[in-house]
């Protein structure tokens, strides 16, 4: 739609449209270093983060990185489309839109749509008041017993289908919709030359878009009609793979820290009815690629409440799947029993929701893989850490990591290296003995540092590096060390104690003292570290000049004369360098 306003008009836009005064509209800014700076709109924060740039017209987000124009402003705070926005910000400033270039076709076009939506609209109304009747009373007592408000039912404009088969038909006629429009728009079928209604027997949920307009509906059967769901399906203004149920409230609540999808109409009503804010739901089908950008608009993460059941945690899987693949935040919210959030808030009252913690997108991965290995078994162990470590490959900073494998090393067993190592992450294992790059390197024989821990410092070193996780089990025990104190130690290490117990078990303040030192210390840098960082350094040399000498000899089969003279020449140069670490090793 950009494309069809006169440039030079767009520019004035923006000139007239000052960005500071817009965004100051919703946002109490401040000047600073030549930049106005406040606390941003679209993801929740203490300290200001957010900044509008006079000079250049933008806005950015050093927090969630948001950016763009006072229209991308408005389009992302308002929700609107691009033209709407344009609209609003055109009338704020006193500018008139310019008459859009319209192709005869794109014309005609866009006055259908109108008319389709002006149908659904009406039938809306229809439907709402058609629930009020005494000929719908089985449909009212339907939502009141799923314990919805009359003023529930009214924000959500409930309805009701006639008790006639054409009821809505014949309504929508004496309005002046054609039969043909009517069957566009989905309130009717037509079959063997008879139009009559979509949706009858059932109680009504229109679907309404971020704009207010009526999409489409949803129906729920009382009885044993089947299906027991029914959607407007497909049509030339509605897509269920492209919007979401209750987008017209999600568009009122502006500075949403998070959004809660479920996976059903009374889901959402219910939760929005209990007070909670930011839900909404996908339309009768799986969540798709786009619903996931509309969403991300909304706001900066998102919880996915899934029904408590086999299809609904697949489903959870897949959205994750889905959320991570558009880089939107995502988390689980679980809730407990496998109840759905509408059984969860009326065994609970509505006040428990807020004090629910979601899952992290890794959390509940792990959690459903525990749920499908038997963790009892060598066999159930080892699958379970191998299709954890597929989820943990995707996992980039390393304090997150690092906790996941810690995690991961108590309910298997395997040590942080082996888990590390599956995981793809070896770096890692090098940095958790990074202290001897960063304290002198201390070899074992040195002094205690005035501390009488009762052990030698080779003692030390093994004990350091059992609490770390660094010893491979079966390589010590006991028995390695010397010390009553050494044996003690490493005995309640190796059977699994943690330093905080160990430490809880001892009555002398100094004795005390002196343990958690210990058990705090880092490995350091000792002659065996150091030596296999040499050994690493002489792997990896190996192993280049291996790639050197393999391509070299591909580049060779194609050459001819002094050219592959020179590239042998180089081949046994390369092999002498071999040699000649082999010898020295």
């Amino acid at each position: 739609m950009a494309g069809r306003l006169p440039q030079a008009w767009l520019d004035e836009l923006r000139d007239r449209a000052d960005i500071v005064q817009v965004v100051s509209r919703y946002v109490q800014l401040n000047p600073k270093g030549g930049r106005y700076w406040g606390l941003c709109p679209f993801h929740g924060e203490k300290t200001p983060s957010f900044s509008v740039n006079p000079q250049r017209q933008m806005y950015y987000c050093f927090g969630c990185h948001a950016g763009g124009s006072a229209i991308t402003f408005v389009m992302d705070i308002e929700h609107l489309v691009f033209m709407d926005a344009v609209k609003l910000l055109a009338e704020q400033v006193h500018m008139e839109v310019p008459e859009l270039t319209h192709s005869r076709e794109d014309s005609e076009s866009k006055s259908r749509k109108e008319r389709l939506y002006e149908a659904n609209k009406q039938c809306a109304r229809f439907f709402h008041a058609q629930l009020w009747k005494e000929e719908s009373s089985e449909i009212l007592a339907y939502l009141h017993g799923r314990e919805l408000s009359d003023s529930t039912i009214r924000i959500f404009g409930l309805g009701a289908t006639p008790p006639h088969s054409d009821g809505a038909t014949r309504a929508m006629r004496e309005l002046g919709f054609t039969d043909d429009e009517l069957v566009s728009a989905g309130i009717s079928v037509r079959r063997e030359g008879r139009v009559y209604d979509m949706f009858r027997q059932r109680a009504i949920f229109p679907i309404i878009d971020a704009q207010g307009r009526v999409l489409g509906f949803g129906g729920r059967a009382l009885g044993d009609v089947k299906p027991k769901y029914l959607n407007t399906g497909d049509t030339p203004i509605f897509n269920k793979r492209l919007g979401v149920f209750a987008a017209n409230l999600l568009k009122k609540q502006r500075g949403l820290k998070r959004v809660i999808l479920t996976e059903g109409y009374m889901d959402v009503i219910a939760l929005v009815q209990a007070g909670v804010p930011g839900v909404c739901a996908t339309l009768g089908t799986a969540l798709t690629l786009e619903q996931a950008r509309l969403l991300k608009r909304y706001a900066p993460e998102i919880w996915v409440s899934y029904d408590g059941d086999a299809a609904g945690q697949h489903a959870i899987l897949r959205a994750l799947d889905i959320f991570e693949e558009e880089g939107v935040p995502a988390r689980v919210l679980d809730f407990p029993g496998g109840m759905d959030p509408d059984e969860y808030i009326k065994a609970y009252g509505p006040q428990s929701v807020e004090q629910l913690k979601p899952m992290d997108a890794t959390a509940y991965r792990m959690k459903r893989e525990a749920a499908n290995h038997d963790l009892s078994t060598t066999e159930g162990r080892t699958a379970y850490a191998i299709a954890c470590a597929r989820y943990l490959a995707k996992v980039k900073e390393p304090v997150e990591l690092e906790n996941y494998v810690k995690q991961l090393t108590l309910s298997t067993g395997f040590t942080r290296e082996v888990l590390l190592a599956q995981i793809g992450r070896t770096e890692l294992i090098q940095e958790n003995k990074r202290p001897m790059y960063r304290h002198a390197a201390r070899p074992l024989e040195e002094k205690n540092e005035g501390v009488d821990t009762g052990t030698s410092a080779a003692e030390k070193k093994l004990l350091v590096l059992l609490v770390e996780g660094g010893v491979e089990p079966g390589t010590i025990s006991a028995e390695d060390f010397i010390s009553p104190k050494g044996k003690t130690l490493a005995q309640k290490l190796l059977d699994g104690m943690t330093p905080a117990a160990i430490l809880e078990e001892i009555d002398d303040e100094d004795e005390r003292s002196r343990t958690a030192r210990l058990l705090t210390s880092e490995s350091g840098a000792g002659e065996q570290e150091l030596r296999m960082v040499a050994d690493c350094l002489r792997v990896l040399e190996k192993k280049r000049r291996e790639n050197e000498i393999n391509a070299l000899k591909e580049k060779m089969s194609t050459q001819q004369g002094e050219e592959k003279r020179g590239t042998m020449m180089r081949i046994q140069e390369l092999l002498a360098q071999e040699n000649r670490t082999g010898r020295r090793e």
